[in-house]
């Protein structure tokens, strides 16, 4: 058995592989309950009957240049493989970027888990975007190779957000006073749901029961907040897509896009998406779709695994 892990801000999916690949004892750990990686995977461990032998964790932050280390982007949490390893027996641990984990889930997504917002016209041989809003903003991209997909690991969710509005040069004015330098991930995932709605006159409240509200009420501070966050969500993920050339598509991952698909059907996200003025047409040619498969990120990490 191989331990695999999907590593968040916000939980922690983990489970055992077996050399089929096949997932046993998953279980999901909140993050806030534990003060750092090592409790949380104790406890996890203890209640197994046996020690896996090595695996794969994915997180949500970048991966030391040796592949040893990380350090989550929204908790103040280090992994450390050799001393993961060391503390619970665990020879031959590896670590990887949480997208990079999706985009090789990507690979193996079965099409029913699949909805498609915009066919596109797709090439098989076209680089594939895999992006999601949840606690952060993440990304990977999966280039072709003759050996198959090479995934690369990206950051884009860090760039600087652009206001394409007066509304949203606003929101940027209203960040930029609080935290400095305004990312995208301040604003399409759910800190920025939850910061547009503070903004917008509402409450400090979850983002999931913004998300909520916003289905059965499209006219109150919820709805506009969830307006807001789809059109700056479609705008990153167009840009993103035009940057890298996605002719093989754009995979919409992460906690929030799955919850909210009427919104993404319905919303502005596609507008958004394709209102790229001269390259309008280009970014219509690129097939979106909303990855619906919750365990995506722990299927990426089993394949990293065994």
């Amino acid at each position: 058995m191989r331990l695999c892990g999907d590593i968040g801000g916000t939980k922690a999916l983990l489970a055992l592989a077996d050399e089929t690949g096949t997932l046993h004892a998953r279980r999901r750990l909140e993050c806030a309950n534990y003060g750092n990686f090592t409790d949380l995977l104790a406890e996890y461990l203890g209640g197994l009957d046996s020690t896996p032998t090595g695996g794969c964790l994915a997180v949500a932050g970048p991966i030391a240049d040796d592949g040893r280390s990380a350090r989550l982007t929204n908790l103040p949490w280090t992994l450390d493989a050799a001393k993961l390893e060391q503390r619970f027996g665990l020879p031959g641990l590896r670590l990887i970027n949480d997208f990079a984990a999706a985009a090789l889930g990507v690979t193996v997504a079965p099409p029913a888990t699949l909805l498609t917002l915009q066919p596109g016209l797709p090439l098989a041989d076209g680089v594939k975007l895999v992006v999601g809003a949840g606690t952060g903003l993440g990304m990977a991209v999966l280039v072709p190779t003759p050996e198959g997909w090479r995934v690369l690991p990206g950051e884009g969710g860090h760039v600087a957000f652009a206001p394409a509005d007066e509304i949203q040069l606003a929101l940027w004015q209203h960040l930029h006073a609080r935290h400095g330098r305004v990312t995208w991930e301040r604003v399409a995932s759910g800190m920025g749901i939850r910061a547009m709605h503070r903004f917008l006159g509402g409450a400090d409240i979850e983002p999931e029961l913004i998300a909520a509200r916003a289905l059965t009420s499209a006219h109150s501070t919820e709805g506009r907040t969830m307006e807001m966050f789809l059109a700056t969500y479609g705008a990153f993920v167009g840009d993103m897509a035009l940057a890298l050339m996605a002719r093989g598509g754009v995979y919409l991952a992460g906690g929030i896009t799955a919850k909210i698909l009427p919104l993404m059907q319905s919303g502005p996200f596609l507008t958004a998406f394709n209102a790229k003025v001269e390259h309008a047409a280009l970014a219509t040619r690129m097939p979106v779709h909303v990855v619906t498969e919750p365990e995506l990120g722990l299927r990426g990490a089993v394949l990293a695994a065994i």
